[in-house]
């Protein structure tokens, strides 16, 4: 049965490549005009009145994780942020001279990209993917979360309608109607580039198959706010990052590090805001609610804190958004000080501040290696050493993270929903992946007039030191 299932996956993503490798060899012939009208024109055909709305509903109503207000504004927002950043970039042809180093870049398309789609951010991942594709030239083929395939449906027909509009292939963007393990599989090894957004099994499987791929790491992300920080804008802020599409996003802070001499405060402040301490009885069957077996409970992922409060045995006031746990260890006999994927807040103290980059580097080690942390402060000396020491590829400065890391009209970060971790979470790349990371760049190099330095200029003291 499974030599067959893995037969019929293989000859069936065959037949999608194959479509896919036809659309694309027509869109290498593109202009950079050309590029960059069907990208506008995807992007407008989705945000405009009506299939956002659509897109949202749906994607709450399939996946059950999350609310229409997060997905809407995650649509509104990436769409739009994706397409400012790409307009005016080139990626067609020649992208960049060096005139003083003679030497030429021309852009050129990877080929036909995998991408995968988490079930956490069905509407708004498979749009950007499909943009950055095309923004290089190339096709994409979507395989979804099986929770979330009638969402992927729908938007990838959405597209396919665009590009026949704009009379282009609309083999340059497939989606997998149906998906399984074996053709997600089947897809990762016949493709040319994999864009794995989702899970730590999703991510393992694109860089084990022998395909070049763009992963992303484990999300946990941590804020610390010092005795500087704004502390009622501080709350107000990891709040709005913690109740986003209930928290769906890998980064949305998990936990937060308070400076003792502020903690009574900043727990005041993220009480008034809508936050709900949970006392030592209540902490137990909070825990016991979310972990069965050593396992997140699925019934608990990405609702609103009335359910978990509900399946916990907790009698949460009215008006309570999200949940606070006060914690001091950290790791595996801790599970609170890890990822929840739920709109609970773990609260640790610090008193000095390499006590906090401390918890911090301990906190993502255990969970997070390499994502994202964020911190509430004023004192730039003491932001940069926070920067400087904390194993994380993202530091958000007075920023709402989940609203922030990935590009916010408030900020300069790359639009994206796919975070790469770096070497710390396993991944080939630290940045916000876009569009740039799908072309092939061909360097031309001609001869300049030689610029090879004397040995003093070259060693300078450590020569003469040495004599």
């Amino acid at each position: 049965m499974t030599i067959e299932m893995n037969k019929k996956a293989r000859e069936y993503v065959e037949s999608l490549i194959d479509r896919a490798r036809r659309a694309q060899e027509i869109a290498e012939t593109y202009t950079q005009e050309r590029v960059d009208e069907l990208i506008t024109a995807i992007a407008w055909n989705i945000v405009k009145d009506g299939p956002a709305q659509e897109i949202a509903n749906l994607a709450v109503e399939e996946s059950e994780l999350g609310n229409y207000e997060g997905k809407y504004a995650k649509l509104m927002t990436k769409i739009r942020g994706g397409l400012q950043d790409m307009k005016g970039k080139k990626s067609v042809g020649v992208i960049e001279r060096d005139e003083e180093k003679a030497l030429i870049k021309i852009a050129k398309p990877v080929g036909v990209v995998a991408a995968l789609v988490p079930c956490t951010n069905p509407e708004a991942t498979p749009v950007l993917k499909a943009m950055f594709a095309i923004k290089g030239r190339n096709a994409i083929i979507l395989a979804p979360h099986p929770r979330t395939k009638r969402t992927n449906t729908f938007i990838v027909n959405s597209i396919r309608d665009t590009l026949k509009k704009y009379d282009a292939p609309e083999d340059l963007v497939i989606c997998i109607e149906e998906p399984t393990m074996e053709i997600s599989g089947e897809l990762m090894k016949q493709s040319d580039l994999v864009l794995a957004t989702g899970g730590g099994g999703m991510v393992k499987a694109a860089y084990s198959s022998g395909t070049p791929a763009y992963g992303v790491g484990q999300g946990n992300a941590v804020t610390v706010v010092d005795e500087t920080a704004d502390l009622k804008d501080a709350a107000n802020k990891i709040m709005r990052s913690k109740t986003f599409d209930f928290a769906t996003s890998c980064s949305t802070e998990n936990s937060c590090i308070i400076q003792d001499s502020v903690y009574g405060d900043m727990i005041e402040n993220l009480k008034n805001e809508g936050g709900y301490l949970v006392n030592s009885e209540e902490k137990v069957k909070l825990k016991n609610a979310m972990w069965v077996h050593g396992h997140l409970n699925r019934d608990i992922i990405a609702q609103p804190a009335q359910k978990i409060a509900a399946i916990a045995g907790i009698d949460l006031p009215e008006g309570k958004t999200f949940i606070m746990v006060e914690e001091t260890g950290i790791g595996v006999d801790y599970p609170f000080s890890g990822e929840k994927l739920s709109v609970v807040t773990t609260l640790f103290r610090y008193n000095d501040f390499q006590e906090a980059i401390e918890k911090v580097n301990a906190i993502t080690t255990y969970h997070g290696r390499g994502h994202s942390c964020g911190i509430h402060s004023f004192d730039e000396d003491r932001i940069v050493e926070f920067a400087s020491k904390t194993k994380t590829s993202r530091v958000m400065v007075r920023q709402p993270q989940c609203l922030a890391n990935s590009g916010a009209w408030t900020n300069g970060m790359p639009m994206t929903l796919t975070l790469g971790c770096g070497t710390w979470g396993g991944n080939v790349s630290s940045e916000n992946i876009t569009w740039k990371h799908l072309i092939n760049t061909t360097w031309v190099s001609a001869p300049i007039k030689s610029n090879k330095p004397c040995d003093e200029e070259l060693f300078g003291k450590i020569m003469i030191e040495d004599k």
